[in-house]
This record gives C-alpha cells, structure tokens and sequence, in this order.
C-alpha cells in the first residue's frame, strides 16, 4: 500500500489506511516534533493530535496532494506552537536521541569520523536547545525535512523575507554558540 491508496482507504471509512500512514510516519514525526518542542512526551502529544486531526478532516484532504509534507507541516506547526505556549526554552536531556539531526550531519565509514559524527551530534542537540522555538523550526523545516525557503514561506503563510531572517538569525546564533565552544575548550 502506499499514502494515496492509504488515504482512498481512510475516505471510504476503512480505518487501515491510518494504520498505514501511523506505522510510516509516526517515527518522523515524533522527531520532527521534538527538535521543535525540546520535549518527548510534547512531541508525541503533538503527533498523537496531528494523526487525530487529519483523520477528523480527512475529506477535505485533496488527494493530488503528496501526503508526507502535508502531514509534516502540520506536525511542525503544531509543535511550534505547543512550544510558544510553552513560553520557555527546555534543555535536552542527556539521553537524546542520537538519529534527531542525522540528516544535518554526513554519514561516516571509520570509527574514528563515527566518534566524531556522535560528538557533534550531541553538540548540535545542546545547540538547538538554545534556539528560540520559531528559529528551532525554521532550522528544521530547512535541514530535517529539506523544504525550500519558499515551501517554508507558503505553508507558514509567512513573508519570505520573514522566514530568511529566522533562517539566518538562527545560523547566526548556532555560529556564536560554536565559537563560544571552541573557545571554552
């Protein structure tokens, strides 16, 4: 089955097409939804509400539509905006998941670059943590689910001048917290 038929499925009331696109998805969005909201059980809430919210409007879903960033859109929106109720910064615990910025790092062969990607990794994590929620998600939208600044601008129905200073106020800041480590050390 892929998510159009999955989709069909759900229209004509067979609840296997959700089944379908939980099994699929979930894992990606809870992550989505964790580098946003700094927070395991915000994330899953997030997600939980999400799956919810598209069955509820399922209908209204046009099926030309690609289901993956539709459903990822969603589930960034929700979390930032669980995270701005929020109102605060949460630090990353210490057991972060180590695959949350796997697609911001390369893939490396030996152990050596292996223990490098893993002390980066960290590092990145405790680096997000001190972004504000709205440069969080721009940082993801871009880097975890590879969406243009234009994407990003429409689905946020944010200007795109808008969303290039999150981006850049955000790497910007990610540079400064580098640098300031490299020098602590």
């Amino acid at each position: 089955m892929d998510d159009l038929h999955a989709v069909l499925r759900l229209k004509s009331g067979d609840i296997n097409g959700l089944d379908f696109l939980i099994s699929k998805y979930q894992g990606k969005a809870v992550r989505t939804a964790y580098l946003v909201t700094q927070n395991r059980q915000m994330a899953e809430d997030v997600v939980q509400d999400a799956f919810v919210h598209f069955y509820d409007r399922v209908h209204q879903f046009d099926e030309r539509r690609l289901f993956e960033p539709y459903f990822m859109v969603s589930v960034m929106n929700a979390a930032l905006n669980a995270a701005l109720r929020e109102n605060r910064i949460l630090p990353l615990p210490e057991e972060a998941d180590e695959d949350d910025l796997d697609l911001l790092l390369s893939r490396s062969l030996s152990v050596e670059s292996e223990v490098e990607r893993s002390q980066l990794n960290a590092e990145m994590l405790s680096l997000l943590a001190k972004l504000s929620p709205r440069q969080r998600a721009v940082v993801v939208q871009r880097y975890y689910l590879e969406m243009s600044e234009k994407e990003m601008s429409e689905v946020s129905q944010t200007a795109p001048g808008t969303i290039k200073w999150l981006l850049n106020a955000a790497r910007t800041r990610l540079r400064v917290l580098l640098e300031a480590g490299r020098i602590e050390e």
